[in-house]
């Protein structure tokens, strides 16, 4: 007699989807699936890892991973069909492969299967979103894409300083900025700042298109967004923003699992821990400006932001998100700015965050099983 997709299942299952590795079994933080691996065991619900070449939605079971703590190894072997999947392919360039994407789209497709989160963010379809929206546009700066000079010479005569960001940019890497500044002899009115082999490299121009030519030497070829700079307020003489985890709950319902703060490192041009910045508390660093009671408040704001943007960002995607993190800026007036979302955040080191991220993962996942259970 044959099994039913799920019939040899004695817990509710979870696949964290990855792909293989050449130099190790599969790709991924290890240390943060192998915790979801964990959390997972104290809500009853069966999680392991499997790799888009092994995924296969018409059979009952599959191969997969689980870790065996007796050998202190990943062990490869077959695992039964999950109910629901959380996509943890950790590069766009692995996502966009013809197999990845084969998977993935089975997966959306599947009347058994839940898929949270398809795919990353692409930043200049985020911002075409939010700014389309009454709610979440006016935390928006002014953005364009860069696809003319003109498009960077709008924004040069509007605003003292810009940032440009690569669309499928990651922690920071390939953000440069633009400064107006005092003319200084021959040197030019504005000054690019990049960051090259972890040391900040400045050059002078006199317009934009001279800056056109500078980015276009160091951007690699990826399409970039011209974004307005925003003046945030600063610790100690030093920028930073504050990190959202914005994930659903048990019931299904978007909430802030925690709010951390990312300090600009020295002659940083962004907060990025990877890129020289340091990890503070939200509330000291506001309070040193605004005082303790309005550090509560706009705290209070940030909150209601996040669930505003993630609530628009998921139903402009038209896909189910069950997490995403988002960096927030405070600007010295105490207004709130979006700078960009993350559909796949990367490991909070603040522990209370870390671990209402894993719970949360496991708790969203079990109420999609039980919700299709009812219907």
């Amino acid at each position: 007699m044959g099994f039913t997709l799920h019939e040899r299942a004695p817990k509710p299952t979870l696949a964290i989807l990855t792909v293989k590795d050449s130099s190790r079994v599969f790709r991924g933080n290890l240390d943060n699936f192998l915790d979801l691996i964990k959390t997972g065991e104290r809500y009853g619900l069966d999680v392991y890892v499997v790799t888009a070449k092994d995924f296969s939605i018409s059979n009952s079971e599959m191969y997969g991973y689980r870790f065996r703590p007796s050998a202190n190894k990943w062990s490869r072997e077959l695992v039964p069909s999950p109910q629901v999947v959380y996509n943890r392919i950790p590069y766009r360039k692995m996502e966009m492969k013809p197999e990845v994407q084969q998977t993935i789209q089975a997966c959306k497709r599947s009347t058994s299967i839940h898929l949270f989160n398809p795919s990353f963010f692409n930043k200049w379809t985020l911002f075409s979103w939010l700014n389309n929206a009454k709610e979440s546009k006016p935390f928006m700066p002014d953005t364009l894409q860069m696809n003319e000079v003109a498009d960077l010479s709008q924004l040069l005569q509007k605003h003292p300083v810009l940032y440009l960001k690569p669309v499928k940019g990651k922690a920071g890497i390939g953000i440069m900025r633009i400064d107006r500044v005092s003319p200084k002899g021959s040197n030019g009115q504005y000054r690019l700042s990049r960051l090259e082999d972890k040391k900040m490299v400045y050059s002078y121009h006199n317009g934009a298109d001279d800056i056109w030519n500078e980015w276009e030497m160091h951007s690699g070829g990826q399409d970039y967004i011209v974004q307005q700079g925003i003046a945030l307020t600063r610790f100690k003489e030093r920028a930073y923003d504050l990190r959202a985890l914005v994930q659903k709950t048990a019931r299904g319902e978007w909430s802030v699992s925690g709010i951390g703060a990312r300090v600009a490192g020295k002659a940083s041009i962004t907060t990025h821990v990877p890129r020289g910045g340091s990890i503070d508390e939200p509330r000291k660093l506001l309070a040193y400006v605004f005082g303790p009671k309005e550090a509560k408040n706009i705290l209070k704001r940030v909150r209601q932001a996040v669930i505003t943007l993630a609530t628009q960002i998921e139903k402009s995607s038209g896909n189910p998100l069950g997490e995403m993190s988002m960096d927030i800026g405070v600007d010295t007036s105490g207004h709130i700015w979006f700078f960009e979302a993350n559909s796949k955040p990367m490991k909070f080191d603040e522990p209370r965050i870390r671990q209402k991220s894993l719970e949360r993962i496991i708790q969203y996942s079990l109420h999609l099983i039980n919700n299709r259970r009812r219907r």
